[in-house]
């Protein structure tokens, strides 16, 4: 079989969030599964792409309503990803220096969909499936079934996978003018409330639709941005499937951002020389449980309580646990983080900005992993933090909901809370504080047995062959 992933985000290619791990790792299990999977791309200026070695595979040229676009396809060389990458140019549109966040990203995305589905109508054989990714991608199920110039990929099966629906790609329903002809009548295809609404489009079209957890396709249905009705009409072809993790790049044995690298075996003795470093990096006392905090300063993170939060559980704690923050965002939140410091800079200091070498090292050396999600469609965060020995602290949604089990439960290996509340993150956090200093053999032991926990690729990959097989 042979599948063509669509996307606007691929790590180490180009990467904003989950979205780019998914895409970077799945095709390359799938491969290892005896099928050929392929991801085409934007062509960002990013440092991939000028430290690796890319050859020219076709060019063309495309018409976005009025606008005209000459475009290139290059091909990464060397198959250092484990499969093969396509990067779609087309220069002073796509070959920018960020993934999203200019005034014209409708256009570049619907461009780049354009250009993609242009090139495979050059392919002398036809892919079985084209996988498309988020809003991003959104149109290609629409247009590859209803564009008269794509009439010879009609019978090309696609998939929708919506790694986040909060998100849409919006734009005002006279833009339909840009896609190339298509009948009229199909318009209402692309629209929902008067608007052109490429998720919504991929919904409809779309011959299979996954969300990144089943709890997340099943919060869809009440709670999706005003999607809430299309994804109840359509729930016969809709299911979940868990994300998985890269255990190849995800492995403190192995770790290359790890200075001190460590096993189940040595767990308890590597996690505390991990923890040491940061401590030492921070200023941190070195006999204190660490807490961290990794991921976007934004509201669906709960990023706008955090601080509020964290000067609570220090307050009550009173120097019996340390705590770090890695993430950017928003302006507002990164100020009251960094005001904290003056306060409670004995046990609390941060990271504003991103760094995926500081990210695998708080992974390594923290004790408990905080994830106060308002919306985790699945969330890959917590799977890195047990890989690591790093027990989470999360809300009960999404996909943290279907990859943690509260300690209280058998089997159980994190602390889960209901609600984005002060209160409630407090409370969680003295759960766990608790398990940590009453239960210290438990707590020990958990974080080697959360270790083994399968979280792979390898079974997530096997659930999306069932699904195109269907």
């Amino acid at each position: 079989m042979e599948i063509i992933h669509v996307a606007a985000e691929c790590y180490p290619m180009a990467k904003v969030g989950g979205l780019a791990d998914v895409v970077g790792a799945l095709p390359k299990y799938q491969n290892q599964l005896g099928h050929i999977a392929k991801v085409v791309l934007p062509m960002y200026k990013t440092k991939f792409l000028y430290n690796n070695v890319f050859n020219t595979v076709h060019k063309g040229s495309i018409h976005v309503g009025e606008y005209y676009f000459n475009y290139t396809v290059i091909k990464e060389r060397d198959n250092k990803l484990g499969f093969d990458l396509y990067l779609i140019d087309i220069n002073g549109l796509l070959d920018r220096e960020n993934v999203y966040g200019y005034n014209d990203d409708y256009l570049r995305f619907l461009a780049f969909q354009i250009a993609t589905l242009n090139w495979l109508c050059a392919w002398q054989h036809k892919p079985d499936v084209l996988h498309c990714h988020d809003y991003h991608a959104g149109l290609i199920p629409f247009m590859a079934k209803h564009c008269t110039y794509y009439n010879q990929l009609q019978n090309i099966k696609t998939i929708l996978t919506i790694h986040n629906g909060q998100y849409q790609g919006w734009m005002q329903l006279s833009m339909a003018n840009l896609l190339p002809q298509f009948d009229p009548y199909k318009t209402g295809l692309l629209a929902w409330n008067g608007m052109l609404n490429p998720l919504a489009a991929a919904v409809k079209c779309a011959d299979r639709v996954n969300a990144v957890s089943p709890g997340y396709m099943q919060e869809l249905s009440y709670d999706a941005n005003g999607l809430e009705m299309l994804f109840e009409y359509e729930k016969g072809k809709c299911i979940g499937i868990i994300n998985g993790i890269d255990n190849e790049i995800w492995n403190p044995e192995t770790d290359s951002y790890l200075r001190e690298k460590f096993s189940v075996k040595n767990a308890k003795k590597g996690k505390e020389k991990n923890k040491n470093l940061i401590c030492e990096m921070f200023n941190l006392p070195k006999n204190k449980p660490l807490i961290s905090f990794i991921g976007r300063l934004v509201g669906e993170k709960a990023a706008d309580i955090l601080p509020q939060a964290i000067a609570t559980i220090l307050t009550n704690n009173k120097g019996n646990v340390n705590i770090v923050v890695l993430g950017s965002g928003d302006k507002k939140v990164e100020k009251e983080l960094n005001d904290l410091k003056y306060i409670f800079g004995e046990n609390y200091d941060c990271f504003i900005g991103y760094s995926e070498a500081l990210s695998h090292e708080l992974y390594a050396a923290s004790d408990f992993l905080l994830m106060p999600s308002r919306v985790e469609p699945c969330g890959l965060n917590q799977l890195y933090a047990l890989r690591y020995g790093t027990l989470p602290i999360v809300r009960n949604t999404g996909g943290l909901k279907d990859t943690v089990i509260d300690i209280s439960q058998k089997n159980g290996y994190g602390i889960k809370h209901d609600q984005a509340t002060v209160v409630d993150i407090n409370f969680a956090v003295m759960r766990a504080l608790n398990f940590y200093y009453e239960e210290a053999e438990k707590f020990t032991f958990l974080q080697k047995e959360v270790m083994k926990i399968d979280f792979s690729w390898t079974n997530s990959a096997k659930s999306y062959l069932e699904m195109y097989k269907n």
